[in-house]
C-alpha cells in the first residue's frame, strides 16, 4: 500500500500562498490619531485579530491538497479470468512487397492487404493474451504473448516488407511462435487447451533451418492447431521497382511464388484451418473457429481502485474557512456603536 496525489499540478498553488502570507504580515499598525497612541501598542506572540488570517491559511492549504486528490493505493491483486493464447506469425519476406490486390482504386501489397486481419485480432480479442513473431530469411519474437493490445498494435504498424534479411522460413516463423505457447494445461486426451497459432504468409518457403513440414509436425505434437492465411494471387503479378531511397519507380511483372498447398497442408495436419485474405470475413471465421475451442484461465495481477482521501483535507478546510468568518463577524459586531454602548 503506498500513497499518491492523482493531480499533483495543484500542488504548485502553495507557492502562490508565500507572498500572500509575506504580504499580510508586512502590513503596519493602524495608524490612530491620538497622541502617543503607538505606545499603548503591546504585540503578543498570538491575538484573537489573528486567528481568521490564520484558519483562512490554513483552509486554502487543505483547499489545495484536497484538489491535488490524495488517494490511498492498496497491494497488487491476482483477477482470473478466461481467454485464449494466440501466437500471430507474419511473413515480412521481400514476396510480401507484390501489389496483387487494390482497394478502393489503390493498389496494395500483400502486407497491406493482410494489415484489416492482424488488426481485428489485436483489437478484438481484449480477453486473450497476443503475442507477435515476424519472419522472412530469419524468424524473431516481436513481442511475447501479452494482454497489452495498445502497445502491440503500435509496433505491428510499424512493419514493413523486406524489414528482415531475404527469403522466407515459413517453418522457422512457425517453430518460433510454437516455442512461445508454453503452457501446460492439457485436457484428458492430452491436447493443448487454449493455444493457437495464426500464421499469415504467401507460402512459399526458401529459407530457414526448419522446413514447414518439420514445424507442422512439431505443432500436431504439442496439439497447438494453426490457422493459416494465405495472401497473394496466382500468376504473374506487379512487383514495384524501388531506387536506392526506396522510393517506388515503377513495376515489373513476376511470377507469383503464392504456395497455398503449404498453407493448406500445414492447417490439416494440426487440426486448424486455412483461410483466404481476400475474403471478407476472413477474421470473422477464424474468430468462431477458435471461440468454438476451450478457453484457458489467466492470472492476472492488476491495482487495485484507489481509495480517494481529499474528503479528509476538504471538511476541515470548510471548518477553519467557517471559523474564520465567525470570528470576523463577532469582532465586527463587538466594534459596532450599538455593541459599545455609545449613542450619537
Amino acid at each position: 500500500m503506498y500513497y499518491l496525489f492523482a493531480t499533483p499540478i495543484w500542488l504548485f498553488a502553495l507557492l502562490l500562498l508565500v507572498p500572500v502570507f509575506w504580504l499580510r504580515l508586512r502590513r503596519g499598525a493602524i495608524v490612530r490619531i491620538v497622541p502617543n497612541a503607538a505606545a499603548w501598542h503591546h504585540p503578543t506572540p498570538l491575538k484573537l485579530s489573528h486567528l481568521p488570517i490564520v484558519f483562512l491559511t490554513l483552509s486554502a492549504i487543505l483547499l489545495i491538497l484536497a484538489l491535488a486528490r490524495p488517494q490511498r493505493v492498496e497491494d497488487l491483486r491476482e483477477i482470473k479470468h478466461q481467454g485464449y493464447d494466440l501466437m500471430l506469425a507474419i511473413d515480412l519476406s521481400s514476396s510480401m512487397l507484390a501489389e496483387d490486390y487494390e482497394r478502393d482504386g489503390k493498389p496494395l501489397n500483400r502486407l497491406e492487404t493482410i494489415a484489416p486481419i492482424i488488426k481485428a485480432f489485436i483489437n478484438e480479442r481484449s480477453s486473450d493474451r497476443i503475442g507477435v513473431v515476424v519472419f522472412a530469411g530469419r524468424a524473431y519474437t516481436l513481442s511475447p504473448l501479452t494482454f497489452n493490445h495498445a502497445w502491440l498494435g503500435k509496433q505491428v504498424e510499424r512493419l514493413r516488407p523486406s524489414l528482415i534479411e531475404g527469403g522466407t522460413a515459413i517453418g522457422d516463423g512457425l517453430g518460433i511462435a510454437l516455442s512461445r505457447l508454453k503452457r501446460k494445461d492439457t485436457d484428458p486426451n492430452r491436447s493443448r487447451i487454449g493455444t493457437f497459432v495464426i500464421l499469415l504468409s504467401d507460402g512459399a518457403n526458401n529459407a530457414g533451418s526448419l522446413s514447414p513440414d518439420q514445424a507442422a509436425a512439431l505443432a500436431k505434437e504439442r496439439a497447438i492447431p494453426v490457422y493459416t492465411i494465405g495472401v497473394g494471387k496466382s500468376g504473374f503479378v506487379p512487383f514495384p521497382v524501388m531506387d536506392r531511397q526506396g522510393q517506388k519507380q515503377g513495376y515489373n511483372r513476376v511470377r507469383s511464388d503464392l504456395d497455398e498447398k503449404t498453407l493448406r497442408r500445414i492447417a490439416s495436419e494440426t487440426g486448424g484451418r486455412y483461410f483466404r485474405a481476400d475474403a471478407t470475413d476472413t477474421a470473422q471465421a477464424a474468430f468462431k473457429e477458435i471461440d468454438a475451442a476451450r478457453k484457458i484461465e489467466f492470472k492476472e495481477k492488476k491495482y487495485l481502485i484507489a481509495t480517494e482521501l481529499y474528503a479528509w483535507f476538504a471538511a476541515p478546510a470548510l471548518a477553519f474557512a467557517l471559523a474564520a468568518a465567525l470570528i470576523t463577524a463577532a469582532r465586527h459586531r463587538t466594534k459596532s456603536p450599538h455593541a459599545s454602548g455609545i449613542r450619537g
